[in-house]
Parts: C-alpha cells; structure tokens; sequence
C-alpha cells in the first residue's frame, strides 16, 4: 500500500515524477547511495520524530544528523524517534522506506538546510527498495514543508 500510496501522491500534485523502483534495497543511505550511483549526501533521509506532544517528520541529507541543541532552539524541545511501529501507524511507510509523500493524514514536515548543497535529492518512495528524484525546493514545495536548520555540521563526502 505504501508505494502506492506514493504513486497516487505524485499522480495527483507532480505527474511529471514517478518512483523509480531498484531491485537492490535503497533502505539505508548507504545503500540507496550505491545502488543510485549518487552521494550519500544527496539521500533524502526521512525521520518521524516527537517533540513534545507533536509527532513531525524532518528530511535531511543522507549525512545529516540531528543537532539536540538546533533542534530544541528549532522545535521547544529535544527530539525522541519515533519506534518502527508508530512511523509505520503514522505514515504508512515502513523504516527505510519512509517519506513525506502519499501520508495518510497531514503531518508537518521540516526540511533541512543540509538538502539545499544538492541540486538533486533522493528521498524514499514508501518501501525498501524505491526512491524519487527532485529538487530539494520542489520537495519541500510538494510537502508544504518549512526549512530548518536542524543538523549537525557536516563535511562534504
């Protein structure tokens, strides 16, 4: 259901992307880097997190790691992930598949500023082994997202 939902998503706001899926697993960045043929850095990584009372999803380069001080100063709070079953209750997409796209419900999404050293990205489609490629700004666009700077400083790959 999760890639479909996806599928539908695009079909509906973007006909001019569709997931690409790989027979190789795209569930890690490293993984999904390789058999991409990209930088890990351009894999659009998609944590479901609480802050707070507040469930959210933050997409962030593929090396990207969460700064506890940002994220409090960002969010009012420190971050917990979420487990394996809430992300898959919240958004249908199982872990290593998740996105922001084909949610069942509305979630805020944040995107980092980290995605903004790409010209292209590369988050999941809703399972293990699909991606979509587009812009970081039409990504955020497509998700109704809002910019954050949320992660640790990293040195380019």
């Amino acid at each position: 259901m999760s890639l479909e939902s996806v599928r539908a998503f695009f079909a509906q706001h973007a006909p001019d992307i569709a997931p690409v899926v790989m027979e190789a697993s795209t569930a890690t960045v490293s993984e999904a880097a390789q058999t991409l043929g990209v930088e890990d850095g351009q894999i659009a990584k998609t944590l479901a997190i609480k802050v707070g009372e507040e469930r959210l999803l933050v997409v962030m380069a593929g090396t990207g790691r969460l700064d506890n001080r940002k994220t409090k100063a960002a969010f009012g709070d420190r971050p917990r992930m979420l487990p394996p079953d809430e992300v898959l209750e919240l958004t249908s997409h199982p872990v290593g598949g998740v996105c922001p796209f084909g949610l069942p419900q509305p979630l805020r999404v944040c995107c980092d500023i980290s995605l903004r050293r790409y010209a292209e990205v590369w988050p999941a489609a809703g399972s293990t082994t699909s991606s979509v490629c587009l812009t970081p700004e039409r990504l955020t666009e497509l998700v109704n997202g809002e910019w954050v700077d949320v992660c640790q400083a990293v040195a380019d790959a």
